[in-house]
């Protein structure tokens, strides 16, 4: 029970009262009855606070949540009581989670019930729970306020943004995939699968007329080839320490490791539209975390509900350790894909690892960009702060670039682009390695 600023009011009022009758005593009577008169009030409203018995809430909340994403969650509060209530709602949701529409003050009618929507959005993926529901009851009189907690446990996941995936599908749809950025590459038509035979057109090689069929027929058959079909794409992910940053640009919300979660589920889904097979393993991880490769489109459920929760940790990559694990769990020749982010640090395990990985699978580094980098060397150098600036910068994209030129001399493809532009990124890729044939 807590006072409320009526009452105070009213005791300042009284004390006033108080010091006008310590210099006219013919109003110390008056004093005197209203102090009797405002503690007899606060008793009476006191027992009216304490009367309610039974006030009952109960919450409405999506199952499943997107981070980042504003969704709607429903308060219900139930007065079985004969007294209409004046209430002010509170809710105890996750505290890493931004709402709106509460508190809000309303009348409980008598025996009855009232409904508030508000909305929430969470900002960390992962297991959360929305805790009680808080009420301030107002007494009759509003002279006290009495709080209550009304237990409504509630949990829920934080899935990563899916709205991607979901677009680059309507897209794909409509064939406007220039919208996302991602380009439809000419396919080879040698060398992939064979999809089915066709009247010749101008431009077929020769190499696709099929000559017995064309003998047949009495004219120029050809071979139709698509993109091949049986293949896996597996992504190694860093969750290790470099994976942590948030860069620190104007609209920036994501860190490096939820855009790299982006970026793996898009390219998930492209690669089992195609008819590959999509596993997933993890590292730096206490316990590292494996999908096995599957085909069907229920896999990109299968890579939700494993990886939502997944955080980058305080760990160092060991890239040597996690290829060697890796040959163990994959033994069919993949595409792996290295989500990671290399800085410009020196790390021993990194080519011998990307060597180990290429004497039997095709191997595609994928690098986040730091955009302050990029936000940096942007800036017009003017002084000499600026300068030494610019050069550090400079100094820290040779050295790095140093390394990229080891990985691709070790056989391995590069792809370093900002984390915001990787998924698209990423996609690109791994259509021009099927349109190349190599995969």
């Amino acid at each position: 029970m807590i006072p409320t600023l009526r009452l105070l009011r009213l005791l300042g009022a009284w004390t006033l009262l108080g010091l006008a009758a310590s210099i006219w005593a013919r109003l110390l009577p008056w004093w005197q009855a209203s102090g009797w008169s405002l503690l007899l009030a606060l008793a009476v409203d006191l027992v009216l606070a304490l009367w309610p018995k039974g006030l009952m809430g109960e919450r409405e909340v999506p199952g499943s949540l997107a981070l980042g994403e504003w969704r709607e969650v429903r308060v219900r509060l139930h007065n079985p009581s004969a007294f209409p209530l004046r209430v002010e709602l509170f809710d105890h949701h996750p505290p890493d989670f931004d709402s709106r529409g509460l508190p809000s003050r309303h009348v409980l009618p008598a025996r009855g019930f009232l409904e508030q929507p508000y909305q929430v959005r969470p900002t960390a993926r992962g297991h959360r729970s929305f805790g009680a529901i808080q009420v301030r009851l107002t007494t009759r009189l509003g002279l006290w306020a009495r709080s209550l907690r009304l237990p409504a446990p509630f949990p829920v996941k934080v899935f990563p943004n899916f709205a991607a995936v979901a677009r680059y599908a309507l897209l794909a749809t409509d064939q406007r995939l220039s919208m996302l950025g991602i380009l439809k590459r000419p396919r080879r038509g040698e060398g992939l699968d064979f999809h089915q035979l066709r009247e010749y057109r101008q431009g077929d090689t020769l190499r696709q007329v099929d000559w017995k069929a064309s003998a047949r027929s009495r004219k120029l058959i050809s071979r139709e080839y698509q993109d091949e079909r049986d293949q896996q794409v597996v992504f190694l992910l860093d969750c290790g320490r470099r994976m942590k940053p948030v860069d620190d640009l104007e609209g920036a919300e994501l860190g490096h490791f939820d855009q790299a979660l982006n970026a793996l589920f898009l390219l998930s889904y492209v690669a089992l539209k195609q008819g590959d097979a999509v596993g997933v393993a993890t590292f730096a991880e206490d316990r590292p975390r494996t999908v096995a490769p599957h085909k069907s489109l229920a896999t990109l459920e299968r890579l939700f509900q494993e990886l939502f929760d997944v955080q980058p940790t305080t760990h160092a990559p060991d890239y040597l350790a996690a290829a060697e694990l890796f040959l163990r769990q994959f033994r069919k020749r993949s595409l792996v894909v290295v989500l990671t982010n290399l800085r410009d640090e020196e790390d021993a395990t990194l080519l011998p690892a990307l060597r180990l990985l290429r004497g039997r699978h095709l191997v595609l580094l994928a690098n986040l960009r730091e955009g302050i980098i990029d936000g940096l060397l942007a800036r017009p150098a003017l002084d000499f702060e600026t300068a030494l600036e610019h050069a550090t910068a400079h100094d820290y994209l040779a050295r790095r670039g140093a390394l990229f030129q080891q990985v691709l001399h070790g056989g391995a493809s590069v792809l370093d682009v900002n984390p915001a532009k990787l998924p698209t990124a990423l996609v690109n890729r791994y259509l021009e390695l099927k349109a190349s044939g190599v995969f």
